[in-house]
């Protein structure tokens, strides 16, 4: 058996799942009441949204509470012009559905959920591109992240 560096060894630690979970300071603890006061008085619907949402969008912006305010507002108004009804239904995305292109195939040792997207069955002709985004980033992902569990799992696309 192959011996790790101490460096491959801390990198390994570095970047494993749990320690970004345990990334969890005080000042981003802070920036983080910052961003959900000032998401409040922009948008009073934001008051249901957990915790780790908003850490991912302080994090995309390097803690600045203000310019992830802005990028979230941005998102929510987004998901609300694109997803009126809140989700999309099956019907919505029937081309999609009907040529067997995704799956969902249980779960791996981690118990994170397992998805096959076969890009092969992709037809640019049926449906339009706002139909594939319904399918993939909002059907599709919605589906498979209501089954996903904390934040042990990554997505990790296969080519």
């Amino acid at each position: 058996m192959e011996r790790k560096t101490k460096v491959e060894e801390e990198e390994e630690i570095f970047y494993s799942p749990e320690r970004i979970i345990e990334v969890n300071d005080e000042d981003e603890n802070i920036k983080l009441g910052y961003l959900r006061a000032i998401l409040d008085k922009q948008d009073p619907s934001c008051k249901d949204v957990d915790d780790l949402t908003l850490r991912r969008f302080l994090r995309a912006r390097d803690l600045d509470a203000e310019k992830a305010s802005r990028m979230f507002i941005k998102y929510l108004t987004w998901r609300r012009s694109f997803v009126p009804k809140g989700s999309i239904s099956q019907s919505e995305v029937t081309n999609h559905i009907g040529i067997n292109k995704m799956f969902m195939q249980g779960k791996d040792k981690r118990g994170c959920p397992l998805s096959i997207f076969f890009g092969g069955r992709h037809f640019p002709s049926k449906g339009g591109n706002d139909e594939l985004k319904r399918f993939c980033v909002l059907f599709f992902l919605d589906k498979l992240c209501s089954r996903y569990v904390f934040l042990l799992c990554f997505f990790v696309p296969f080519l």
